[in-house]
């Protein structure tokens, strides 16, 4: 535990290095260091405990100058800290004095017999791995500057050790890749506490190559897994930083090479996982379903439902399995719902998913608040691709058609000319549904037979009604409305009209278009002009009511 002496600084108790092993010491970590004050002397300081570390094993302590300053309040000395251990450990790592292999205690190695070089290795090794795990308390620091360094030293490291590993082989030819260590850096990136969605734009650089996307996969996993076991409600703050990281992943579409691994090597063997697409999309598929499990927030549903038809389901290994995120989605009700079924449809056409309650899901979406959700061009854009097959029975086209009708009599005029088109198009794709609106030999009906309130589209008698709600908005007050409702007294076209366009208009659109139309002159009304406020002097207006 650490102490604070009347002079305000730190002592701990460490074992500091002489050349024939080590002695028990106190250690002061603030201001036992004689320098300047500022980052200028910072950097002549910690310069000066780099050199002669590198120079001299017997001056193996003052790593602890330089670990003390990585606890400094100020942002520049702890950059200078950053820097000073990159170089450092970086260099004990290529010159291979640090020791490898299972890390033994300090107290054992201290009683132990062997010689010195074996415990000065052993020692460096635990300051090595005590840089480390500050540099990934680093990652949560107020400062962004200091997080990005401590990021790019971290990633430094992982590919030092993977070019010379900590850890002995365990066969000729294993591959080796610092899983420890790295997944104290996902670790770091996947806070509870910090949003770290700036950092995670940072650390997308690292995620173009095949080794390090494939192990951000499986760390993932483990860290979500870590997170969800430690906290009974788990942050918002964290979901929304794993988001970002897994939204971040995307498969290539070959093989890796050996030439895109952040850890260079010299050749790809057969046995390494690492080294094939199908893992990479088995990895990428238990990320996902691994996140998806939980009970995440209602607007990281949203979030995971707009890409889950075009980053998640084409990656997968097994498309399927997300049949229960999915149905489960689609009974929330309304955006979910509207969201999910993008997804359900892919899993119904590409990957024969039996599902029979599709369109009826669909068709209980239909409501009045449809016109004003934020999704409502998707929705609409979704609908038309849903029900572009000829292969639907006519009835359910006619429901949907009916239903779109009838709900297009309290519709804004920027949805109606967007639905009226949309109406048009079924009717053309199915001319089955024609009679709609012209049945010649029909009888006459005292009222409508639709039945509005029928959740099942097969049970609305859609088929048997008409499309008089068309007819009405021919009178609406809007002209261009009033235009669009009136094709259907013309013969319907066999091209459709691509509603495209319309699905982003809005009433202020509109209302600019308006304006700047230019109208006809206006007619005079009174081919006699006007003399005065009230008239001509002999009219009877300006008799009984004078001006004072």
């Amino acid at each position: 535990m650490a102490r604070r002496d009347d002079a305000g600084l730190c002592a701990r108790r460490r074992r500091h290095w002489s050349a024939g092993g080590w002695a028990s010491t106190f250690f002061c970590t603030g201001g036992v260091m004689e320098r300047e004050p500022g980052a200028a002397g910072a950097r002549r300081a910690l310069g000066r405990r780099l050199e002669a570390v590198l120079a001299s094993r017997s001056e193996a302590n003052a790593v602890f100058d330089i670990l003390a300053v990585l606890q400094s309040e100020d942002h520049e000395e702890i950059q200078e800290a950053v820097r000073t251990c990159s170089r450092l450990f970086g260099a004990l790592l290529e010159r291979g004095e640090l020791f490898v292999g299972q890390l033994p205690s300090e107290e054992m190695v201290m009683i132990g017999s062997r010689g010195a070089m074996r415990k000065y290795k052993v020692w460096m090794r635990h300051r090595y791995h005590s840089c480390c795990s500050r540099l990934g308390e680093l990652l949560g620091h107020p400062s962004f500057q200091v997080k990005e360094l401590a990021l790019g030293t971290l990633m430094k490291f992982v590919q030092l050790e993977g070019v010379h590993p900590l850890e002995k082989p365990k066969w000729e030819g294993n591959y080796l890749f610092p899983q420890d260590l790295f997944k104290l850096v996902v670790g770091g990136l996947l806070s509870p506490e910090e949003d770290q969605s700036l950092l995670l734009s940072q650390f997308r650089e690292y995620l173009d190559h095949d080794d390090i996307r494939y192990h951000t996969m499986r760390a993932a996993v483990d860290t979500v897994a870590r997170i969800t076991g430690q906290h009974l409600e788990v942050p918002l703050t964290f979901w929304n930083n794993a988001f970002t990281l897994l939204s971040a992943v995307s498969l290539p579409r070959r093989e890796p090479t050996a030439s895109s691994f952040y850890v260079k090597r010299s050749e790809l063997s057969d046995t390494w996982k690492v080294a094939h697409l199908k893992e990479h999309r088995k990895a990428f598929q238990a990320m996902w379903l691994n996140f998806l499990k939980h009970k995440l927030p209602l607007s990281l549903y949203k979030k995971v439902l707009v890409i889950v038809h075009d980053a998640i389901l084409p990656q997968l290994a097994q498309p399927r399995l997300m049949i229960d995120f999915l149905t489960r989605a689609c009974d929330l009700g309304g955006a979910l719902s509207l969201l999910a079924l993008n997804g359900l449809f892919i899993l119904i056409h590409k990957h024969n998913l039996e599902y029979p309650d599709f369109y009826r899901k669909l068709y209980g979406l239909l409501d009045p608040s449809v016109f004003h959700v934020k999704y409502r061009a998707r929705f609409f854009h979704l609908a038309d691709l849903f029900l572009s097959s000829s292969h639907l029975p006519a009835y359910l086209v006619a429901a949907f058609a009916k239903r779109l009708a009838r709900l297009a009599l309290t519709a804004p005029p920027e949805a109606l000319l967007m639905v009226l088109p949309f109406i048009c198009n079924l009717l053309c794709r199915h001319p089955a549904c024609r009679v709609l609106v012209h049945r010649p030999h029909g009888p006459e009906l005292d009222a409508d037979p639709y039945d509005a309130r029928e959740e099942d589209p097969a049970q609305s008698r859609a088929l048997e009604s008409s499309l008089w709600e068309l007819q009405a908005l021919q009178r609406h007050y809007h002209p261009e409305v009033s235009k669009a409702a009136s094709v259907i007294n013309q013969a319907l076209s066999v091209p459709e009209v691509s509603i495209a366009p319309l699905l982003e208009l809005t009433a202020y659109e509109i209302f600019e278009r308006d304006l700047k139309k230019k109208g006809r002159e206006p007619v005079p009304l009174e081919y006699l002009p006007a003399q005065g406020l009230l008239g001509r002097p002999g009219d009877i207006c300006a008799q009984h009511f004078t001006l004072s």
